[in-house]
């Protein structure tokens, strides 16, 4: 895995498509040049990534990642909702917390629940789990489950 690095995210105006519509349970190729654009505008605002909604206005992922949130000692993680590919490291990651006793939750999410998460990180198959560090204005600490969910995904992945 990559160090854990400082990542700054925001809020894309460009949503996810829906399974009626294009293969979002898949990583096909057709999918990448939306989370792009959305990767280039959020770029053009100084984010490194972007939640993306779905047609709804839920939150499903970043644009290039799975994401997970904290709040009150209770992880957090957009429910499977059919737009996006919910992943193997997510899968595994959210198995490890549960196995060691971390509440998580599958859950709809708005962009209020992650302006107002007491941490955030990501998952995916480059950086495994790496920390975000600021949303929007908003500096976040690395957090105590993030760390936990890293050592864990650690352990797994060296053990």
């Amino acid at each position: 895995m990559p160090p854990p690095g400082e990542t700054p995210i925001t809020l894309s105006p460009y949503r996810r498509p829906s399974i009626d519509t294009m293969p979002v349970d898949a990583k096909a190729g057709c999918l990448y040049p939306n989370n792009a654009r959305a990767l280039v505008e959020a770029g053009g605002r100084g984010f490194d990534n972007c939640l993306l909604r779905d047609l709804l206005g839920n939150i499903a992922e970043l644009a290039t990642a799975n994401i997970f949130m904290a709040k009150n000692g209770v992880v957090s993680t957009p429910i499977a909702n059919g737009t996006f590919l919910a992943g193997i490291t997510r899968q595994r990651v959210i198995a490890l917390l549960r196995g060691a006793g971390v509440r998580v939750e599958e859950a709809v999410l708005k962009y209020s629940d992650f302006v107002e998460a007491d941490e955030l990180w990501s998952c995916g198959n480059y950086a495994k789990v790496a920390p975000i560090t600021r949303i929007d204005a908003r500096t976040l600490a690395v957090g105590p489950l993030y760390r936990k969910a890293r050592e864990l995904y650690w352990q797994f992945a060296h053990g």
